[in-house]
């Protein structure tokens, strides 16, 4: 299907009382980090479906290729879980997307949330189906999560308020605004998905970077190839989460800055969203507004329906 006729679909907005069904479609995790994550979602009001086949574990994976992919599929499908969150990152969710049926994951809108390595998930559903899918956290971080980290999760998937998101040590990199579908996550798993069936759409876009445990250079490196792809020609703007891990942040934004020097986007930097302490959620596939005068981006319309 063209992805400019792929029109988006909002997935059915969470009440108290459903299930979250979990997934693990990158590497294994550790139990009681797992169980506690869990415990926060029950305090959300949610229950779970945790499958007993989410243990397995294949070196750096939680199983085989298509044992994952079928979880995956297995809680699109099933009529009970209402939404899915993901257990853990890694690595492993490239591996699964020749594997998944994205129709019918077209005709079983619901909730999908994670991000690090599930970006490549994220990409792919929203690229394929229409889908929005939640930028937020993991399973095993929801265990540690800060309050706000919980309750922005909570109003983007049960709420039928427009979500603003604010930095929490905003840097303005270069001044507009722009208006757009959020796209983007991960910097790494995004260079990852260049040139193959999965590669998201840029263009007309407001991309969202975040990484970490990536050097400077790696970083540029990253956003040359990326440059070079010509994934940066046409974007509307560009919005910085945490690069964690990665070095000074005035060198990253001196990297930033250099690369889009002959772009005229806005770019705002420091949202908590990402690897930090902090990781807000944001939908990605929804229309927003990025101003770097207000230091504020602000989604057009609820990111689910109901």
């Amino acid at each position: 299907m063209d992805p400019e006729n792929i029109k988006s679909i909002r997935p059915p907005r969470l009440k108290p009382g459903n299930t979250i069904g979990i997934v693990a479609p990158a590497s294994p995790f550790d139990r009681d980090i797992f169980n506690q994550g869990l415990n926060v979602l029950v305090s959300m009001g949610f229950q779970t479906f945790v499958p007993d086949e989410i243990f397995e574990n294949n070196r750096y994976l939680a199983g085989s290729d298509g044992h994952r992919a079928g979880l995956v599929m297995q809680m699109f499908q099933d009529p009970a879980v209402n939404a899915i969150v993901c257990a853990k990152g890694g690595f492993g969710c490239l591996r699964i997307l020749p594997l998944l049926d994205f129709d019918v994951m077209r005709t079983n809108p619901k909730v999908f949330i994670g991000h690090s390595d599930i970006t490549a998930l994220l990409a792919a559903i929203t690229g394929k189906t229409g889908l929005v899918t939640f930028h937020g956290p993991l399973v095993t971080t929801l265990a540690k999560a800060p309050e706000r980290t919980r309750q922005s999760m909570l109003a983007a998937i049960s709420s039928d308020t427009h979500l603003k998101v604010t930095p929490g040590r905003g840097a303005v990199i270069k001044t507009g605004r722009a208006q757009g579908p959020i796209t983007g996550g991960n910097l790494t798993t995004l260079c990852h998905l260049l040139a193959t069936p999965f590669e998201p759409r840029f263009e007309n876009h407001i991309l969202f970077l975040e990484d970490r445990g990536e050097a400077h250079y790696r970083i540029d490196r990253m956003l040359f190839q990326m440059k070079l792809a010509g994934c940066f020609d046409g974007i509307a703007g560009l919005v910085l989460g945490s690069f964690e891990d990665c070095g000074a942040l005035d060198g990253i934004f001196q990297i930033f800055e250099e690369h889009f020097r002959d772009f005229s986007v806005p770019i705002l930097a420091g949202f908590d969203v990402g690897h930090g302490k902090q990781n807000l959620t944001i939908p990605l596939g929804v229309d927003a507004i990025l101003d770097t005068d207000n230091q504020l981006l602000a989604f057009d319309q609820p990111a689910t329906i109901g």
